[in-house]
């Protein structure tokens, strides 16, 4: 099952177990099964303290769960836990196997306290690049808590349950049978949502802080490179971001990022991040800003606020919130999130396995999509409001070439259909002749570009009427002290390794604003 390169890459990890425990299989006569079978015997080859028992009664078959010192574990594979999810799988054996997590020891304790019993279910695909962060997370809260199980299952391989359940997205998590939530999520994340108490805490915690001399709000790359460039002029310097990596982590393949030939965006994320604790940055991590309020005259300083009700105060603050996906804004979008409407094709796609969907936009994502969606699903429809398709001339090139892909242009998207639990088709304006058409649909992947994270700044700093941050040629904003840089503001052509630039040149800034200010 695992070549001979993995297998000696998995042996070296598997070095680190301590504990002796045993892969205990439920198998059927599926080829999935035979597998499923083969990998973990590949697996208990390779450590003495591993061993294999395949007298499992789980009803999901194939799967295969943990058991140690005669005790079963809260956690199980429902499905081959391959492609995205392999690290899921290593991390899990370490983890049952002894290895101590790599999380601080105050959110152990908040794992360990939780009261209550909590079933988990993540229902995910192996081309998903966000679900590994749910299913890594909700394994060692069952590591760590006895308390809590959680199955991971692989949606394509139990299509039965993901039609049953009406799931069109991924990942996707049950807790207790009812949902518990979609999308990216992270250890923090999971225990803010379970812990209702966590958010006052946190308010408290920022509130305690003493100003920071640079405040970025924002961890995606631009937040990322202005706090390392800021930390290096040896400042205090805090890092306050709703998600480390920012949509970054929505990234699959990035290949061109100037000498990285190659490179997925959850991994990248993870560089950015562990670059910037090389230093000293405080980094406060599920941070939602909900307003800033300039300096005055007295004390100088910038405050920003939050939405757990807690606040910080810096001498000079770097906004860099990004964006994120642009929507359609029509009937039926909102109601249907989730539920046949979906932003991530990558993700979601192969939940749509042999059913028609459709692509709204035409530039180099929306036609990206469309090429790989069409290896996976019976039928393609993609709609460009525009005369003609936008994206590179090769990409246009490959989908034409493709037989199971209808191209439609000077298509106005007016309205999602459904049936009330999930999406049936959409309704279109020709732009042409004013005709209104009807499309039959199981999906629609919507790539029409992005909408700058600057709502919450409203009537303080210039923005264009587009919502992005109004800067100049050193990442200066209309309030003094204040800069901002990356896919927020107008700074032309949003790419990553245009971000980076922009956030070091704003750190730069900030740091020049300090001594003039003395």
């Amino acid at each position: 099952m695992l070549d001979a390169n993995l297998k000696t890459q998995l042996q070296a990890y598997l070095e680190k177990v301590t504990q002796p425990f045993e892969i205990v299989a439920s198998l059927d006569d599926s080829a999935k099964a035979a597998e499923m079978l083969a990998l973990l015997q590949d697996i208990v080859g390779l450590s003495d303290k591993i061993a294999l028992a395949t007298d499992g009664t789980d009803s999901r078959k194939p799967s295969f769960s943990f058991r140690r010192d005669g005790q079963e574990l809260g956690i199980r594979f429902a499905g081959l836990p391959m492609g995205h999810e392999f690290t899921s799988l290593v991390l899990a054996l370490l983890q049952v196997g002894g290895y101590p997590p790599k999380v601080s020891d105050e959110v152990i304790a908040q794992i360990q306290a939780l009261p209550g019993e909590f079933r988990f279910e993540t229902y995910f695909s192996l081309s998903c690049q966000n679900c590994p962060d749910v299913v890594q997370a909700l394994n060692l809260m069952a590591v760590l808590n006895p308390n809590i199980q959680h199955v991971a299952i692989d949606g394509a391989l139990f299509q039965a349950e993901v039609e049953a359940r009406q799931i069109m997205a991924v990942p996707s998590i049950y807790l207790n049978g009812e949902p518990f939530g979609s999308g990216r999520m992270g250890v923090e994340e999971i225990l803010a949502k379970l812990d209702t108490s966590s958010g006052a805490r946190e308010a408290e915690k920022l509130n305690g802080k003493t100003a920071f001399d640079v405040l970025v709000v924002g961890g995606g790359p631009a937040g990322a490179a202005a706090a390392i460039y800021a930390a290096r002029k040896g400042i205090r310097t805090g890092v306050a971001a709703e998600r480390f990596g920012g949509q970054v982590l929505d990234t699959l393949a990035i290949e061109n990022f100037i000498s990285v030939q190659e490179t997925e965006g959850p991994k990248l994320a993870r560089a950015l991040e562990e670059h910037v604790r090389q230093y000293e940055v405080d980094i406060l991590n599920l941070q939602r800003a909900s307003a800033l309020i300039p300096a005055e005259t007295g004390d100088g300083l910038h405050t920003v606020q939050f939405a757990n009700g807690g606040e910080l105060k810096a001498k000079t603050v770097i906004l860099a919130t990004g964006a994120r996906w642009r929507e359609m804004n029509v009937p039926g979008e909102q109601e249907y999130r989730g539920r046949g409407v979906a932003y991530c094709p990558h993700c979601d796609g192969p939940l749509f396995k042999g059913k028609r969907v459709a692509v709204i936009g035409g530039g180099n994502s929306g036609v990206e999509a469309a090429i790989d969606l069409a290896g996976i699903v019976e039928h393609v429809t993609l709609l460009e409001f525009g005369e003609q398709l936008r994206a590179d001339a090769v990409l246009q090139s490959k989908l034409r070439s493709l037989a199971n892909v209808t191209i439609i242009t000077l298509a106005q998207t007016t309205e999602v259909t459904g049936d009330g639990q999930k999406v049936t088709g959409l309704i279109y304006q020709d732009r042409h002749n004013d005709e209104v058409h009807r499309v039959e649909l199981a999906g629609i992947f919507v790539q029409i570009g992005l909408l700058p994270n600057s709502d919450w700044l409203k009537g303080t700093v210039e923005l264009t009427r587009f919502g992005e941050i109004v800067v100049d040629a050193r990442g200066q904003t209309s309030v003094p002290g204040v800069f901002a840089a990356g896919d927020v503001t107008t700074v032309p052509y949003k790419q990553i390794v245009i971000a980076v630039g922009e956030g070091a040149k704003a750190s730069l800034s900030a740091f020049d604003h300090l001594i003039r200010q003395g």
